[in-house]
């Protein structure tokens, strides 16, 4: 192939983001060297397929796997919230059978109240990317993560760069990008391991609780994994409150 060969693409301004320094600007002039698929030079210049919504080779729709071979205009446009993960597109034509998700570490706090609201997400701060790539691939689940590199990887089909900085903002962030409407399920998986929670007889743990909450408290949830009890004490209704500041109401 012609070293000189080249291509104009074109990226949306929110790209800005994630575009090697140098790129910055509405539309990247990119030499080909040798054949490669526009997914790899999409993300050579930065931007993981997770982002990417379409793309079009002069007017012509092209998936991931697509092999420029000509000083073409390649058009890449993000995703268009809400993302449905469970309905076929062109560049994601097996989709999800429900919503799940895996978090990195770099997002940790976010499953804690993806959690809260009773949806589904695995994390441990323990977890390397060797991990977050089984539950992408063997689980079907939406990875949350802030780092590029893993976006990249082939293995990862459905996953969102997370934009915001402060958990309840980034929480506020998928729900809406996801397009994840309520009524939700408040308080049925564990916080600290994602199981749900199953009810338990009062006098079955009457031993683990303290005095105070013996007396006050009669209804109780228990993890099946960690054995962690809950009930629907002050702590319960702050994490409520909490969640009803950013808009979310149970």
């Amino acid at each position: 192939m012609n070293p000189m060969l080249q291509l104009t693409i074109s990226f949306p301004e929110e790209f800005n983001c994630f575009k090697r320094r140098k790129n910055k600007g509405p539309e990247i002039i990119y030499t080909l060297e040798q054949k490669t698929s526009i997914k790899h030079i999409i993300e050579s210049l930065g931007v993981p397929h997770t982002e990417i919504g379409k793309i079009f080779a002069e007017d012509k729709e092209v998936d991931f796997n697509y092999i420029p071979v000509n000083s073409q205009k390649i058009t890449v446009l993000s995703i268009t919230p809400p993302f449905d993960v469970t309905r076929p597109s062109f560049l994601r034509p097996e989709p999800l059978q429900k919503i799940r998700f895996v978090v990195d570490v770099n997002v940790g706090k976010l499953a804690l109240l993806l959690r809260m609201l009773g949806l589904d997400a695995v994390y441990s701060p323990k977890y390397v990317d060797r991990d977050i790539l089984y539950f992408s691939g063997k689980e079907k689940r939406i990875v949350l993560s802030k780092d590029t590199g893993l976006l990249e990887c082939r293995q990862v089909i459905f996953g969102r760069h997370v934009r915001s900085i402060y958990p309840d903002d980034q929480l506020i962030e998928i729900i809406k990008f996801f397009g994840i409407n309520g009524p939700f399920k408040f308080f049925i998986r564990c916080l600290r391991c994602n199981k749900k929670l199953v009810p338990i007889n009062k006098k079955d743990i009457l031993h683990r609780l303290e005095p105070k909450t013996k007396r006050y408290f009669n209804r109780f949830k228990i993890c099946p994994q960690c054995r962690r009890i809950y009930w629907q004490g002050s702590h319960h209704e702050k994490m409520k409150i909490r969640l009803q500041k950013n808009g979310i109401y149970i």
